[in-house]
């Protein structure tokens, strides 16, 4: 296995060859340079894997090198060493790009822990970057939102399955997606140009499931007035995607089986095997395993589906892709119902990434559409979500300890009670933003939609100093 390929770039001897027995040491190849000039030579010369370089240097500085680094091989991490330690230095090596700071004097624990954390987030970047190259050479994927690593293996597992003909079972709570997962495996297979046809297995009685399944012929069953082709066979060449598979009966399910072993379907009524060639493709949001021991889900027929199972996370297991769900369903509504909202207030996404969303994407689609609709301003408020929680309940609270004299003293009542209650809110809301964005002001105010003038006065209404904050976090 090759090794991992790291530059240190300082003007101190001392802290060159520190370095280097600090990181040979833990297997890792290391080459130095004494100047930034050399160092960036070096680096059109060959990939490296990180650089750790002095931030002080005479003629061209660490920031100059930070900032070539970023242009020549933008995915390289870069670990910034400073005997300056201020928070401005800090901020302005991470707002060009740099992955940490570290000060020195610095023990071989403080090293190792920031080099193995630019690494592991430098592989999760390759490994994105990879999975979004595949992805754009097929089709059905610009549906998908998300892009935490959860869904990462979705992605991968789908252009993994849909060349083949094999029978999928995706699995998944409601709302996860599951009719996206099964039209981007039908639209990247050697099918895509032949039907897809979707069944809600929920949605019709059994004897009504079975002549739309297997079809009918005329005068088989009372009300059968003509003969009837089945979705077997419309789907003949294409894909058959069964929604919510788990809910249909023993009698049928001893017939789909028939018919996934032998390839040929015979309509109710009819004596006559009519050969099909479909890509079968399951979905549910019932645990089979689980019915099969209980013995209303056939076990060889779970076996059939479950040739290539694939599982989709439920929202609260990808809560990195909030942000970016929040995001668009904003744009979309705004756009159909050409409303100018502009992003969300602090305290009502810090109410969105406390909901639990048991309808996943599904319900926060539903929920994002509704505070649009219900939206006054260019930002939407906690309460257009009408979700209730902790702020409304500790307003009551505290509202029936005390009880106004006059419609002026309520007003200023409701607001010195809700001033109390959002504020743990909104400093939670702030930290977050700003432990995400390495302490970056700028940076943390364009990700919560904020200007920057007005995220630093919240800032200071809060009483959160980033010095403080950044030397407690350190």
């Amino acid at each position: 296995m090759d090794k991992t390929n790291v530059l240190v770039v300082d003007d101190e001897a001392v802290i060159r060859e520190g370095l280097r027995r600090i990181l040979e040491m833990d297997g890792f190849s290391v080459e130095t340079s004494s100047s930034g000039t050399l160092a960036l030579e070096r680096l059109q010369e060959k990939d490296f894997d990180l650089v750790i370089s002095d931030l002080k240097m005479p003629g061209m500085s660490g920031m100059d090198v930070l900032k070539t680094i970023k242009v020549l091989q933008p995915e390289v991490p870069v670990i910034i060493i400073t005997g300056y330690s201020t928070v401005d230095t800090a901020v302005e090596a991470m707002k060009n790009g740099a992955f940490d700071y570290i000060a020195k004097p610095f023990t071989p624990e403080q090293i190792n822990e920031k080099v193995q954390k630019a690494l592991d987030q430098r592989a999760v970047l390759l490994e994105n970057i990879c999975i979004k190259k595949e992805l754009n050479a097929h089709q059905g994927f610009d549906r998908f939102l998300g892009e935490s690593r959860e869904m990462q293996k979705v992605y991968r597992r789908i252009i993994q399955v849909a060349p083949t003909d094999s029978t999928v079972l995706i699995t998944g709570e409601s709302g996860t997606g599951k009719e996206l997962v099964a039209r981007a495996i039908h639209n990247n297979s050697k099918r895509r140009d032949q039907p897809f046809v979707a069944v809600d297995c929920t949605s019709l009685a059994e004897n009504l499931l079975e002549s739309e399944l297997f079809g009918h012929v005329k005068g088989s069953f009372t009300g059968a007035i003509q003969t009837k082709t089945g979705l077997f066979k419309v789907a003949d060449g294409g894909t058959l995607f069964l929604d919510e598979v788990s809910n249909i009966s023993l009698t049928t399910q001893a017939k789909l089986l028939r018919v996934l072993q032998e390839r040929v379907v015979t309509p109710i009524g009819g004596t006559q095997p009519i050969p099909i060639d479909i890509r079968l493709v399951a979905a549910t949001n019932r645990n089979l395993r689980t019915m099969v021991q209980e013995g209303t889900f056939r076990e060889d027929l779970f076996f059939r589906l479950n040739i290539i199972p694939i599982d989709l996370p439920p929202l609260r297991d990808r809560k990195g892709d909030l942000p970016l769900l929040i995001s668009h369903f904003l744009r979309k509504f705004a756009d159909e119902m050409g409303k100018d909202i502009r992003g969300i207030a602090p305290d009502a996404l810090v109410l969105l990434e406390q909901c639990p969303f048991p309808g996943n994407v599904r319900e926060l689609e539903n929920v994002i559409e509704r505070a649009v609709v219900l939206a006054e301003g260019d930002l939407v408020q906690k309460e257009d979500f009408e979700l209730g929680g902790p702020v409304d309940s500790s307003e009551q609270s505290s509202a029936e300890g005390y009880v106004p004299q006059n419609v002026e003293e309520l007003k200023e009542t409701k607001r010195q009670i809700r001033e109390r209650a959002i504020e743990p809110v909104e400093k939670a809301f702030v930290l977050h933003a700003l432990k995400r964005n390495n302490w970056n002001v700028t940076r943390a105010a364009e990700e919560t939609g904020m200007l920057r003038p007005n995220f630093q006065a919240l800032l200071k209404k809060l009483g959160i100093s980033i010095r403080n904050q950044m030397n407690g976090n350190s």
